[in-house]
This record gives structure tokens, sequence and C-alpha cells, in this order.
């Protein structure tokens, strides 16, 4: 008998990975956790059946909601990464040396648990000393912070469940209170090409533009999500995402990226013309 993951991305397309084994499946208060193996795309993650991350492809994702931000700013020390318990994200955050702190904000605790133990790829860099875990609501966490972070990364889940108040404007007016004078602020939006995916994206860039002065979009090609085109959020009180970006000063750190350079920086904020329109139907 062959087994075979299958996520809906409409009512009438899906995408399927065939499974050699299922290695871990756990619920909390909030989700369903499952964790698969396969041929293809190794070890992959899914969220109430929804994918969150695979070993073959995480590094895209992770590389484009991390580097945009972290080579604008001039000197990020404080990092705030709300979701992200599979510890991708901060591994791209950690890589910087000027990063001294970083909290990760995750509402459920048994996503980091199944993620260090079957998911080391992205989950070693969660032993790091300089984060600090708060296994907490997001949305309530960033109520309370304010002038303390340099870069802001929201790492949620889709809207809807418990990352739905993670797309909301008061969520995003906290995080402009909680981000210093020059800091960023960066979301995973969504995809463009699906109904429904791009409304979502829609609401985001509209709550997030009546929120930061400088809001700008950008996109990446990830296989294993909707139709493999993504989009995320760049959101300043300050730096332009390609005009304040120091490309030199990024190239001296030496980081070596599979996905991420500062040309791709360059051109990843070119959107099709189908995206740019809309996003103008609701800014």
């Amino acid at each position: 008998m062959e087994l075979w993951f299958t996520e809906k991305h409409t009512p009438h397309v899906g995408f399927s990975i065939h499974v050699e084994r299922q290695i871990y499946s756990g619920k909390s208060e909030f989700q369903r956790i499952d964790i698969f193996e396969s041929a293809e795309y190794g070890r992959f993650l899914t969220i109430d059946g929804y994918m969150m991350l695979t070993e073959k492809d995480e590094f895209i994702y992770h590389e484009m909601i991390t580097h945009p931000a972290m080579c604008v700013h001039p000197h990020p020390k404080d990092v705030l990464v709300i979701g992200g318990g599979d510890g991708g994200t901060v591994r791209e955050v950690l890589r910087y040396p000027s990063v001294g702190h970083v909290d990760l904000v995750e509402i459920d605790e048994l996503v980091v648990t199944a993620c260090r133990e079957y998911l080391p790829q992205t989950a070693d860099a969660l032993a790091d000393p300089r984060v600090h875990f708060h296994f907490e609501d997001g949305l309530r966490f960033i109520r309370q912070p304010q002038d303390a972070y340099d870069v802001i990364i929201v790492d949620s889940t889709d809207p809807f469940g418990p990352g739905e108040g993670l797309f909301t404007k008061e969520f995003y007016g906290n995080c402009f209170k909680a981000l210093r004078g020059d800091g960023i602020m960066v979301n995973q939006h969504e995809s463009p090409f699906y109904r429904e995916d791009a409304y979502a994206m829609q609401r985001a860039h509209k709550r997030i533009k009546e929120s930061f002065p400088i809001s700008r979009v950008y996109q990446a090609h990830i296989p294993s999500y909707p139709s493999g085109h993504w989009l995320f959020g760049f959101a300043s009180k300050k730096y332009h995402p390609v005009s304040d970006a120091n490309f030199e000063a990024w190239k001296t750190l030496g980081l070596r990226t599979k996905y991420y350079n500062t040309n791709l920086h360059r051109g990843a904020f070119a959107l099709p013309t189908y995206v740019e329109e809309l996003l103008k139907d609701v800014e």
C-alpha cells in the first residue's frame, strides 16, 4: 500500500508527496502536528494538514523571510521572531554577528518540542543561548514591548486558527510600537495566485500599509507552497528595502546562502503585473 500526503490548495487543486513513513504525530490544545519522511522532499512538517516546511526547500522560505531585512538594517542587535517554532528563521538570524538577543514567541510549545526531536536541520539553532523562548500568543506578547527591537519577523502560519490574530491591524500597530526608530518588520504574506490566498494577502498588505510609512512586497519561489509563488511583506519606519540596502557591507559578512543573494534582493521587489494590481486595489 502506498501512502501519500495531499494538501488541498483549492477545492480543485492539490499538492501530493509520496510518504515513506510517518515519524511523528501529536495534538496540542491548539492544533495537530505531523512529521513525515519522503524520498523527494526529505522530512516535512504539517500542521492541521497544511504544509509548513520540507527539508528540501525550507532554505528558500527561511532565507527570504530573514535576509532582506537583516541586510537592510545597519546593525540588527535585538530581534523578535513571532511563530517560527521550527527554528529555521532563528537559524538564519543567528548567522549575523551583531545579533545579541532573539526573542522567539511561539504559541504552541509542542511545535518546538517535535521539531527539536525530528527536524534538527532547522531546530538545532534553538539551542543557542541568545534565544529566549516565550510560549504564548504573539498578539498578546506584542502589546507590551516598546522601542525594544531592531527587526521583527512574523513567521506565522496561515491567517486562520492560532495564526489569525497575527494578521490584524492591532497586531501590526503593536509591532510598529515595539520597533526602534529605524526598525523593520517582515511577515510571510501568503500567495497571490489563488483567490482565497490573494484575498488574505491583500488584507494583510492593507493593514500593514496603514501602520508603517514604508511598506513593500517581495516574492520567492517555494515549490512546496500553494502555487509555488509566495510573497513577503517588508515594512519599515525608516529604510527603503532596496535604495537603503548596503549590499557591499552584507557581502563582507561572508554568509553562504543557497537562495538569497544581493542581486536577487533587488529583483525580488520587482513584482508581476497581476500582483501589482492586487496590491494597488487595497492601497
